[in-house]
């Protein structure tokens, strides 16, 4: 009944989706790849709104429920069936009624499983088309029959590209760089290899001053970039995608770099908090999947603390793996050892994580284990001393953000720090 139910809603939702963007007409930009998506959107949202009418979907809306509740300007109702009719009452206004509605949507598409863009392409064109990165094992990979099948599942937005509209390429991964040679699309390409129109350099984290900076150049032109209370590649990757997406649309390097001087990065993407007794979390608490967990912890890694404050990570299972969950369960283990002093895993799959740490040489006097995060936070907060680093990582369902709140310096900071704070996800 209540997939019926759901179906039902998604229907009446993209059909006045459909209607809006006819009626309206507003230049659609589309941002998919398997790590990234989120961060992406938001930093192409803070370029573009510095000249133009922009709209972004919220959080990471990028389902066949959450595009369509970004284009009608609805949120989310949940398992709410009166805010859902609210909803499709609200569309069908949009549509009926004149009203002031943006010139630019920047759109978040990702896919859970199999033909998820692909149905969306049906209906859905982009004026520009934002490729982050495809890993060698992607995100939700346990529901595809193989790599490659997610990688023509992501594929599926650049064919629904308009004839006319520009192609944005991470020139770093081998597999998104080669869509430039296989499409006719006008294509600007950014990351940190020689090669890319818009290139980063001289990356420095720095968890004193709270703040990763890197310059950014492209046809001549030079710009430093600081984006605060984050660390890592992690933030560098979705600048360079907003300065190439400002850049296809008339805008300045410099104006560009302005746009970040207050930007706030999402929640749970190693944002850097206040942690108990003068500790550092670094909450990266949104997700996890191999590729982003590396680089959390090659950041890791690189950081030294302060004083006598040690280097913990705990992290939690990572979901949706399949066939590849054992193997790179055990690869994190290794890379854990080599970037903490502690170590707490969480979660059936994570004990691969422990068991491997301690294999390659981290003092099993120092790796926990935990079935579960709750379990887990008590744990972390009191072994935390002053100078101490805490990397927190894990896939959705494992709520590791139990955890960083527990830590936090102040607990009741929770609802505006950590991400799943909203009343639906603390039901659960």
């Amino acid at each position: 009944m209540r997939d019926m139910l759901r179906k039902i809603i998604v229907a009446i939702i993209e059909w006045e989706a459909v209607l809006v963007l006819k009626k309206y007409k507003p230049k659609i930009i589309a941002i998919t790849g398997s790590v990234g998506k989120t961060s992406s959107k938001d930093a192409i949202y803070a370029v573009m709104s510095t000249a133009f009418f922009v709209r972004k979907s919220e959080k990471s809306f990028n389902s066949d429920i959450g595009v369509p509740l970004t284009i009608l300007g609805c949120s989310n109702a949940w398992n709410n069936p009166f805010l859902w009719v609210k909803n499709i009452i609200e569309g069908l206004l949009l549509i009926a009624l004149k009203n002031h509605y943006p010139k630019w949507l920047v759109l978040e598409v990702g896919a859970d499983r199999p033909d998820d863009i692909k149905n969306m392409c049906r209906w859905l064109t982009p004026d520009i088309v934002v490729m982050t990165a495809i890993p060698d094992v992607p995100v939700h990979v346990e529901f595809f029959s193989s790599p490659e099948e997610v990688v023509e599942e992501k594929e599926c937005l650049i064919r629904a590209l308009k004839a006319e509209g520009t192609l944005i390429l991470n020139h770093d991964d081998l597999k998104v760089r080669g869509f430039a040679q296989k499409y006719s699309h006008p294509t600007l390409t950014f990351g940190f290899e020689d090669g890319a129109r818009f290139l980063a350099s001289h990356d420095t984290y720095d968890v004193g001053k709270r703040h990763t900076s890197f310059r950014i150049d492209s046809n001549g032109s030079s710009v430093p970039v600081v984006v605060k209370d984050v660390l890592g590649r992690q933030h560098i990757y979705p600048v360079l995608a907003a300065f190439a997406v400002g850049a296809s649309q008339g805008l300045d390097m410099a104006s560009m770099a302005g746009a970040f001087e207050n930007y706030e990065t999402p929640p749970g993407r190693m944002k850097i908090l206040d942690g108990v007794r003068k500790s550092i979390i670094i909450d990266d608490s949104y997700n996890s999947s191999p590729a982003a967990l590396t680089e959390a912890l090659l950041v890791l890694k690189g950081i030294t603390p302060s004083g006598t404050g040690r280097k913990y990570a705990v992290l939690g299972d990572m979901m949706e793996l399949g066939t590849y969950s054992i193997e790179e369960h055990r690869k994190a283990g290794t890379r854990a050892a080599e970037s903490a002093d502690r170590l707490v895993t969480v979660g059936i799959r994570a004990r691969d994580i422990q068991k491997e740490a301690v294999r390659a040489g981290l003092d099993k006097r120092y790796a926990f284990h935990f079935e579960d995060s709750r379990k887990a936070a008590e744990k972390v907060r009191d072994m935390l001393d002053k100078g101490d680093i805490v990397l927190v990582k894990g896939s959705q369902s494992m709520r590791m953000e139990y955890i960083i709140k527990e830590a936090l310096a102040n607990p009741k900071d929770a609802k505006k720090l950590l991400v799943r704070q909203d009343r639906e996800w603390l039901r659960r």
